[in-house]
Parts: structure tokens; C-alpha cells; sequence
């Protein structure tokens, strides 16, 4: 076991047996930091994070730039859990750096997020590498993060990656608090009933909703409530020619 791993080993056992140890971790991610970032942790079960659960938020940029990139579906999370590697975004000023989501940018600069840094957990199997964990740092001011920063950050999403995979499933009524947040399956359902209003593939009606929300600003999963349980119909997209089925 190298010094690096035998580091995380340590730090997920102070977690181990607690309740809503994701939420302990990032904030102990944060205070090792001084407090000069939000973390953010996703657990994803696609790299879109269409099915998602977000474990934790510590600071006050980071429910926003979480929900961003899951209301999009773009974002620095998204791209480090596409590509299985680290992304550094060092000024989101900067439409080179952020090409691949440049309304995730521009919308992150209004809630005064000026850089994210997302890194995927990439050792080991199972769970956590199926699904894909990523912890991301939010800062409110451009510049690179220096070493002495990425290597506790590192530590604390390696550390992460061994609480998920050690920790039991828990019972369904126990979700809420434990590691396996449910995902939001009413999204899926949005996107299923949109599909069918409108004859769209599943990806077509996602993009629409994901779209719709951004317009109006909307929680995804607010709007997708809003659409299943209270019969809301979204308008119809531009004609775009014939969809595949």
C-alpha cells in the first residue's frame, strides 16, 4: 500500500459507521482546504448525471454549482466523470478553458464562481467505479490550484471512494441518510412522459427539459415534480424533421 493510499485509508475510517459520512468528509475536505473552496461530492450513475445523487454540498458555492451542472448537464463534474480524469477549470472567464460548457460558466460567474476543479475517484471497483464519484472544489476567485491543494483534494475523493465502497446498502426507508441517496427516478419519468407527448427519443426530451428548466429558472427536479404529479405540459419544441425511434 503506497503512503498516498494508506493516507486515505485513514481518513475514511474516522467516517466509517457514521451517519452521513459524505457530508462529514467534505466538509473536513474543506476545513484542510482553510475554507478557501466549496466541495461538492456526486455520485453518478451516467456521466450525464441524469441519474444522480448529490452527497454533499459544504460551503456556500457549492449547491449552486452542483445543481448547475446537474440542471445542464455540462459542467467540469460532468466532463472529469466523461473523460475519467481530472479537469481544472482556472478561470471559467476563460471560453477556451470552458468550451465544452460555456453555460455552465457563464451561469456559475453569476453565483460568483470563478474557477471549479472536479476530480474523479479513479482507484479501485465496484460501486463507486460504476457509478462514478467525483469531488469538486469551487472558489470565487480565478487562479490554478497548487499542488499542496489538488493532493488533499485527491486524498479526500480517494477517501470517499473507500467509505462508498465499504458501506453497507442500507434499508429503503434509511436512504435519505446514507450513502446511496435515491436518485432522482422523477426525472426519468419526466423525460419518459415528455418523450411520449411530444415524440421524441429519451435524449431529445431530456435536452428539452434540462432546457425548459434553464429557461424559467428551475430545479430539474422541481420542474420533472411539476410535470408527473401535477399534469404541467412543457411547450413544444421547434420542428426539428422526423426523430428517430
Amino acid at each position: 500500500m503506497t503512503g498516498f493510499r494508506a493516507e486515505a485509508v485513514a481518513l475514511a475510517s474516522r467516517y466509517v459507521g457514521q451517519a452521513q459520512p459524505a457530508r462529514h468528509l467534505g466538509a473536513a475536505c474543506r476545513t484542510a482546504l482553510d475554507n478557501a473552496y466549496s466541495v461538492g461530492l456526486t455520485l453518478a450513475a451516467d456521466a450525464a448525471l441524469a441519474q444522480r445523487a448529490s452527497l454533499c454540498a459544504a460551503g456556500p458555492l457549492a449547491d449552486h454549482g452542483e445543481r448547475l451542472q446537474i440542471n445542464l448537464g455540462e459542467g467540469p463534474c460532468v466532463q472529469a466523470l466523461t473523460q475519467g480524469a481530472p479537469v481544472f477549470a482556472d478561470d471559467l472567464d476563460d471560453p477556451h478553458a470552458t468550451r465544452q460548457w460555456p453555460v455552465y460558466a457563464q451561469q456559475a460567474q453569476v453565483h460568483h464562481i470563478r474557477a471549479a476543479f472536479a476530480l474523479p475517484a479513479l482507484n479501485g471497483s465496484g460501486p463507486a467505479r460504476q457509478a462514478g464519484l467525483a469531488l469538486t472544489l469551487y472558489r470565487d476567485r480565478p487562479g490554478p490550484l497548487s499542488a499542496a491543494d489538488l493532493y488533499t483534494a485527491q486524498l479526500h475523493t480517494d477517501a470517499a471512494e473507500l467509505l462508498l465502497l465499504t458501506a453497507p446498502r442500507p434499508a429503503e426507508e434509511d436512504l435519505a441518510d446514507a450513502w446511496f441517496l435515491p436518485v432522482d427516478a422523477v426525472v426519468h419519468q419526466a423525460t419518459g412522459i415528455i418523450s411520449y407527448r411530444h415524440t421524441l427519443t429519451t435524449a431529445q426530451a431530456l435536452a428539452l427539459l434540462r432546457a425548459h428548466a434553464h429557461t424559467t429558472d428551475n430545479d430539474l427536479t422541481t420542474l420533472a415534480h411539476a410535470i408527473v404529479h401535477e399534469n404541467l405540459r412543457l411547450p413544444d419544441p421547434p420542428d426539428t424533421g422526423p426523430t428517430d425511434t
